[in-house]
């Protein structure tokens, strides 16, 4: 894959082979930023977990310190007290059935994360085939699924994120923007780590963290050194 003189120029600080402490790796990602627009920067994290197995998945979720640097539209289902709750909360939608139709036949989708009461998740589970391959589906262990919805929006809004195991038994998530300092960007990354060593299945074996990179949207990734961050 060919790469501009920019990302060739932010490649050159580093290096390849080496394992860096988190801070460091965060700081050389934030130098390699170098796009016109305000890059995310990602957290990559191989596990040595087998997603196929049910004892070995990992899905949580974390609110980061400082937030993610994005503005997050959160779509809630719920009735009656609930609903009005929920928009209090900050909420940027609320509805119940209604929303079905708008989803399922106009395609509206103009929400990031979904939350639900317990008592809609009928509703929901109609729009599994849409929301489920975008990972907008909520669930109970991401605490998208609660009667708690106030919490539920307000973590959200304050910078709340998902993670869970791709097809590859890798983690993907945001830990920021590449205008944040990187005190902030080192603040969320340990935030997100120990949340993901509290989440080690007792099924795994071996090394559980196998490799961690950081990178920006445009950036080259940076190594992590896993030992470091092992709690």
């Amino acid at each position: 894959m060919k790469h501009g003189k920019k990302y060739n120029e932010a490649a050159k600080a580093i290096d390849r082979a080496a394992l860096y402490d988190p801070e460091e790796a965060i700081a050389l990602v934030k130098k390699s930023a170098v796009a016109k627009f305000d890059e995310t920067i990602e957290a990559h994290i191989r596990t040595g977990c087998d997603g196929r197995h049910a004892d070995q998945q990992i899905r949580g979720a974390v609110v980061l310190p400082n937030g993610t640097g994005k503005k997050v539209r959160v779509l809630v289902f719920a009735k009656g007290a609930k609903a009005e709750e929920a928009l209090a909360a900050g909420a940027d939608y609320v509805g119940e059935m209604d929303l079905v139709p708008k989803i399922q036949k106009e395609g509206w989708l103009d929400f990031d994360v979904v939350v639900a009461t317990p008592d809609m998740m009928g509703v929901v589970g109609r729009l599994g085939r849409i929301l489920g391959p975008k990972g907008l589906m909520p669930n109970p262990k991401a605490g998208t699924v609660t009667m708690d919805v106030t919490k539920a929006v307000q973590d959200i809004k304050a910078g709340k994120i998902e993670y869970r195991l791709d097809k590859s038994n890798i983690v993907h998530v945001p830990i920021g923007k590449a205008s944040f300092t990187e005190e902030q960007l080192s603040q969320n990354f340990s935030a997100l780590m120990d949340a993901l060593n509290k989440a080690r299945p007792s099924a795994v074996k071996g090394q559980y963290l196998r490799s961690i990179s950081v990178a920006s949207t445009m950036g080259p990734g940076v190594k992590v050194n896993p030992v470091k961050v092992v709690k």
